[in-house]
């Protein structure tokens, strides 16, 4: 057993889980991306008013979601978004297995790559969202 004061600030427990397929697509394609997106899955994919770069709908019961992304540049892909109580923790986590940071954004998210240098995000969840019943816990 590691005493609390011999463990790293990575090494806290916390709670993850893979919680969206992001479609980005360049703004040319958006309206025809979020039409089929939305007759393809049956959902409406909703416009977030604080994020206006965003559509998107959870899907099935409600556990996994579908956001289509507006770029101003880059080319159309899909990502993964891994959802966490602990941004830190979790982005050190992933960095043992493998992963790489790209990029931070506002201070609250971390655009990252995997081994094989496919980008994934990790995402803030608000404290006591994510928990045993919903999500992974990781104890480093």
């Amino acid at each position: 057993m590691i005493a609390e004061s011999d463990q790293k600030e990575d090494d806290v427990p916390h709670y993850s889980k893979l919680c969206r397929i992001v479609i980005d697509v360049e703004e040319r394609h958006h309206a025809d991306e979020l039409a089929f997106w939305q007759a393809a899955t049956g959902a409406a994919l909703e416009n977030f008013p604080s994020f206006p770069e965003f559509h998107g709908a959870m899907l099935g019961d409600g556990d996994f979601g579908l956001l289509l992304q507006r770029l101003d540049e880059g080319p159309a892909r899909v990502h993964l978004d891994f959802h966490t109580d602990d941004v830190e923790a979790e982005t050190a986590r992933l960095e043992r297995l493998g992963a790489k940071r790209v990029r931070q954004l506002d201070g609250r998210w971390w655009i990252m790559e995997d081994p094989a240098g496919l980008r994934f995000c990790v995402v803030p969840e608000p404290p006591g969202a994510l928990h045993d019943g919903n999500a992974q816990r990781w104890e480093d």
